[in-house]
C-alpha cells in the first residue's frame, strides 16, 4: 500500500481556503516535562493521547531556558533586519531545505504565496549560505547551538513514541543522527510580514492550511504574536479552527506526515495555518522559530505493522518539499 500525501493534502487543503469557523472550546494539551526520568511513563502516556487524538500539544518545563529561546529570537531578528539584497545572497537552493526564501511557498489550500520569509538551517547543506562573521557576528554559532538544544528535546519526545510503538528507545535518535552527513533535520527562523492596511480578511494568508511533512515539529512562538490555528482531521467537515496560544517559554509541538506514516497512522498529522490578524489585532511583524525533526536521508521509513511500503526519508521529504515551493526552474 502506498500513501500519496501530496494528493491527500491537496484534497484536504482545498476545502480550507476560506476562513472557516474559529472556536476556542477545544483544549490543546499542556504537558509538563519536569522530572522526566522519574515520570517517563506518565509523560509518555500524556504525549501519546495528545498525538493520537489531536496531533498538537504544548510542553512546559522542557529544559530549554528562557534565555536560550530569547537569544534564538534575537538572532532571527538580526538576520531579517538585513537589507533584502543582502539576504538574497543566501538563497534557498532548488530542492534543498536550507538558506533564505521569501514569499516562495505556495499552499494548495490558497494557491497564493505565504506572506512570510524564512531562513532554513540544515547541517551539511549550508555551504555559502551562512552570513559572514563580519556581517552577523556569532550568528552561525548561536543558531547551531539552539538547533542542538532543539534536537535534544525532539529526541526526548520521540523516545516516548518509540516506547509506545514497540521500537527501541533510541530508535528515533539513531534515525536522526546529527553526526551523519545525510542528517536533514532543520531549524527554521520565520518572519511573517506586517499586515497594516490589509483589509481583505480571509483572502490573504500568512501561511495557508497545511500539514507538516517531518516527524515532529517544535515551535517557539513570540508572546503576543498569535494567528496559529489547528483543525483536527476528524473535524474537517465542520471547518472548526482552534487558536494555539503564543505562550512564553512553551514549546508547541505537532506530528508530521513522516511520523504518521511511520506509526501506521496511529499518530495524527493535522492541518494548521497562520491566519492574517484582524484589523483590531496586532498587525506588526510576527516572528517564530521552528525545528523540524526529519530522519536522515538514508533512513527507511516503515511502521511496525508494515501498513505502507518502505520509503527513504530523502525521497519522502523531496516529494513534500517540491509540492510546497514554487521554483523558477519548474
Amino acid at each position: 500500500m502506498s500513501h500519496n500525501y501530496a494528493l491527500e493534502e491537496l484534497n484536504r487543503e482545498t476545502t480550507f481556503g476560506g476562513a472557516g469557523i474559529e472556536a476556542d472550546d477545544r483544549d490543546i494539551p499542556l504537558i509538563d516535562m519536569s522530572n522526566f526520568a522519574q515520570r517517563r511513563e506518565e509523560i509518555s502516556e500524556q504525549l501519546w493521547q495528545a498525538a493520537t487524538q489531536i496531533g498538537f500539544f504544548q510542553l512546559t518545563n522542557h529544559g530549554i531556558s528562557e534565555q536560550e529561546i530569547s537569544s534564538a529570537f534575537s538572532e532571527a531578528k538580526r538576520f531579517f533586519e538585513l537589507p533584502e539584497a543582502t539576504k538574497a545572497q543566501f538563497p534557498r537552493p532548488k530542492g534543498v531545505n536550507a538558506g533564505w526564501e521569501s514569499r516562495s511557498q505556495i499552499r494548495p489550500s490558497t494557491g497564493t504565496k505565504d506572506q512570510k520569509e524564512s531562513f532554513q538551517i540544515t547541517r551539511y547543506h549550508m555551504e555559502n549560505l551562512w552570513p559572514s562573521q563580519q556581517l552577523l557576528p556569532f550568528f552561525q554559532a548561536n543558531t547551531e547551538y539552539f538547533e542542538q538544544r532543539c534536537w535534544q528535546l525532539g529526541m526526548k519526545v520521540l523516545s516516548c513514541f518509540a516506547d509506545k510503538l514497540g521500537f527501541d528507545r533510541d530508535f528515533f535518535s539513531n534515525a536522526h543522527d546529527p553526526q551523519s552527513s545525510d542528517y536533514q533535520s532543520t531549524l527554521r527562523l520565520l518572519h511573517y510580514f506586517p499586515t497594516q492596511g490589509v483589509t481583505e480578511q480571509g483572502k490573504v494568508w500568512r501561511a495557508g492550511a497545511h500539514t507538516d511533512f517531518d516527524c515532529l515539529t517544535l515551535l517557539f512562538q513570540h508572546p503576543g504574536h498569535g494567528g496559529l490555528q489547528v483543525c483536527p482531521g476528524k473535524e474537517a467537515d465542520s471547518k472548526r479552527w482552534t487558536n494555539i496560544p503564543p505562550l512564553a517559554n512553551v514549546v508547541t509541538c505537532n506530528i508530521g506526515d513522516m511520523l504518521m506514516r511511520w506509526s501506521d497512522d496511529k499518530l495524527v498529522s493535522n492541518l494548521h495555518r497562520v491566519r492574517q490578524p484582524k484589523i483590531d489585532e496586532y498587525c506588526g511583524s510576527r516572528h517564530s522559530v521552528a525545528f523540524f525533526c526529519q530522519a536522515n536521508k538514508s533512513q527507511i521509513i516503515q511502521g511496525p505493522e508494515k501498513r505502507y511500503q518502505p520509503i527513504s526519508a530523502e525521497d519522502f521529504l523531496n516529494q513534500r518539499i517540491q509540492a510546497n515551493f514554487m521554483d523558477k526552474e519548474r
